[in-house]
């Protein structure tokens, strides 16, 4: 069995059917940030770990007609690239996956695992945002 392993532990966590993306939340301000945080940047208070919703709305996205950063394959079609509103009034910004043609503004999006790299029997992992229907 292939362990899956997060390319930025300090990011989001790869323990599960899909990416828990951890951020932090102020009380007395009642906000949330990603990534996370060591003090609030609004009142410059504390702030807890939290783990962010695994669903959002997109807000806007773009797709890039170009190899994705770090890749060699100059051939590639492209990637899209979005901001996705999560609950938490946080939002990411990210990589999306998917048909293009089937991104909508307002629509609702999951996080899934994307593999960055595969060796021996561990897959090191990505996260991205798709279309949730």
């Amino acid at each position: 069995m292939t362990e899956r392993r997060s390319a930025d532990p300090d990011l989001f966590r790869a323990d599960g059917d899909a990416p828990v993306l951890l951020g932090s939340r102020c009380d007395k301000d009642e906000e949330s940030f990603y990534p996370r945080r060591w003090t609030c940047p609004i009142c410059l208070g504390p702030v807890h770990d939290v783990e962010l919703s695994q669903s959002g709305v997109l807000y806007s996205y773009s797709f890039i007609y170009a190899p994705m950063f770090g890749k060699s394959q100059l051939d590639a079609e492209g990637y899209g690239v979005g901001q996705v509103d999560l609950p938490e009034g946080v939002r990411i910004q990210t990589t999306l996956e998917g048909d293009p043609a089937s991104w909508r503004i307002g629509e609702q999006m999951r996080l899934v695992y994307t593999t960055a790299d595969t060796t021996d029997d561990v897959e090191t992992v990505l996260y991205s945002f798709t279309p949730a229907a």
